[in-house]
């Protein structure tokens, strides 16, 4: 079966898809939901001082800019803009490598650096919630990845385009997730 003819998905298969998709996200909730507690009860409601409370602002703008570019993306697809849709396919994936060196490059050095470590109750938390966070931004990236190879030799039309849907709802449960661990770690006092 060829890319092209794969993603001409049945209705009822779509269905299937989507269901299996949200049916994911549910589970990988729990993960994430399992992160954020274990923060809380490992050091209570505060922070580091050390932590940059810059550079948690700057990746955290610009993954919320990337769920927007993502959302366009998707809006492209259904109308059939082809530009539209491999444009803001790049943009999404340079905002989401952006924030990976942002977190991973530039966080965690400063963090380490300030004298945060994996072995504090805090380091724990906060290494755990970053890396697992990180870990599903770099899936995501590499499933846009895909998605703009593909839109490239023209396998989604406005009929069709489930790899851009499920791809796009997965960066903005992916983006949902950080929108909860950012206070956490950085704004809860």
């Amino acid at each position: 079966m060829s890319a092209v003819s794969a993603t001409h998905a049945h209705p009822s298969s779509l269905s299937l898809n989507r269901l299996g998709l949200w049916l994911f996200m549910i589970s990988e909730s729990m993960i994430f939901l399992i992160l954020l507690f274990s923060r809380f009860y490992l050091f209570g409601v505060g922070h580091p001082e050390e932590l940059s409370q810059v550079v948690g602002l700057v990746v955290t703008v610009v993954l919320l800019l990337s769920s927007l570019t993502a959302y366009q993306a998707e809006v492209a697809a259904t109308h059939g803009d082809r530009a539209g849709l491999l444009r803001n396919l790049l943009l999404t994936i340079v905002l989401g490598t952006a924030f990976l060196v942002g977190v991973v490059g530039v966080e965690w050095p400063e963090a380490l650096h300030g004298g945060i470590t994996p072995q504090s109750g805090f380091g724990i938390a906060y290494f755990s919630m970053t890396g697992m966070h990180a870990f599903h931004v770099l899936t995501g990236v590499l499933l846009l990845i895909v998605v703009y190879l593909n839109a490239r030799r023209g396998a989604y039309s406005p009929e069709s385009h489930w790899g851009v849907e499920g791809t796009v709802k997965y960066w903005h449960f992916v983006d949902l997730v950080w929108v909860f661990f950012y206070p956490a770690l950085y704004l809860v006092r």
